[in-house]
């Protein structure tokens, strides 16, 4: 194993995306890949999934319609799963945004900007999660 990579700790990928094709676009590149998926539209519904689940690890977009938005889940996550504050991946298309920039710098969280190639997300996810 590359002492870069991390360890699979087993259990699903949670993927925090309110773009229905986006889900199933992501989905698709994850199973493809042996990863079980278990995805939320919104960030709430992440929320509650996140309270009730155990996970390898969570995708999530930054910009969410609805009160909780993917920087929330991150917070959410630091305080109540500290076993996921290394084993989050984040996407957007907007990290253009200075709230997005400085969100993304404060947390160290790793980014990938949408829109982006399947082996760019597999090789965060193999990176950060570890391999199946």
């Amino acid at each position: 194993m590359n002492a870069q990579q991390a360890l699979w700790t087993g259990g699903p990928i949670l993927l925090i995306e309110d773009e229905p094709s986006v889900i199933a676009f992501l989905r698709a590149a994850l199973e493809r890949r042996g990863y079980a998926v278990v995805n939320a539209s919104s960030g709430a519904e992440g929320l509650q999934r996140l309270s009730n689940g155990r996970f390898a690890g969570v995708i999530s977009d930054i910009r969410m319609p609805g009160a909780v938005n993917g920087a929330e889940v991150h917070g959410w996550i630091q305080k109540n799963r500290p076993e996921l504050r290394t084993r989050i991946i984040l996407i957007s298309g907007d990290t253009a945004n200075s709230d997005t920039q400085a969100f993304l710098a404060q947390s160290g969280t790793p980014c990938i900007e949408k829109p982006f190639r399947v082996q760019q997300l597999i090789s965060m996810v193999e990176k950060t999660f570890g391999k199946p």
